[in-house]
């Protein structure tokens, strides 16, 4: 008499051997699945964003955005502020910024990292690990904080994988995620935990470009 797993097995290679019509085209189209809203991008991503207990910030320029970042940092008392990209470092000291950053990411109190783009629909942050924070940056720290302008805007996740083929061509990063605010789990006893396997909390600084 055939054992359950000699079943599954014999089931799994008649599957293999027949043939099933595949169920959707084999040409991906670029039409779009969704309906932008009549808001404004920027307006959309900060109120899902905010809705999924991310923490917005919008500035009209880079001296307001060192400014209001500054200005956070000390009201947190962040000791260790983590940032591996250089530009970033240069800009924000440039306009004012007089915190000094540390190299230690094992011990900072927060990281800030850039992104690809910033999806408005559904409040979400498009990160690679082509950027020169890596793969571990964001979701190492317990705090994350994401710097960027209105230019990576685009209303849905399609249009920002597209906008990633045109942009990296054949050499896809090897990571692409999405991060929708802090991170959250609700395995435990069906009761909602925030920060278990990332950030406890996100910022995102968008600053107008």
């Amino acid at each position: 008499m055939a054992t359950s797993r000699e079943k599954i097995l014999k089931n799994i290679k008649q599957a293999l051997v027949t043939k099933v019509p595949v169920p959707f085209l084999t040409n991906a189209s670029n039409a779009e699945l969704f309906q932008p809203s009549l808001k404004e991008l920027e307006i959309e991503f900060a109120e899902h964003f905010t809705g999924l207990q991310g923490k917005f910030s919008f500035c009209a320029n880079e001296q307001e955005l060192a400014s209001q970042l500054l200005q956070l940092i000390l009201v947190r008392k962040w000791e260790q502020v983590f940032c591996k990209e250089a530009a970033f470092c240069e800009m924000l000291v440039a306009n004012g910024f007089d915190k000094t950053f540390s190299n230690d990411i094992a011990s900072c109190d927060v990281s800030i990292t850039g992104c690809e783009y910033l999806v408005a629909r559904t409040g979400s942050m498009i990160l690679s690990s082509a950027s020169v924070s890596g793969r571990t940056t964001s979701v190492y720290a317990p705090i994350h904080i994401c710097l960027a302008k209105t230019n990576q805007l685009v209303y849905s996740i399609d249009q920002a994988l597209w906008g990633m083929t045109e942009k990296y061509g054949t050499n896809i990063p090897s990571m692409i995620s999405l991060a929708t605010g802090p991170s959250r789990t609700a395995d435990i006893e069906k009761t909602l935990v925030v920060g278990v396997h990332g950030p406890k909390e996100v910022f995102c600084f968008l600053t107008d470009d």
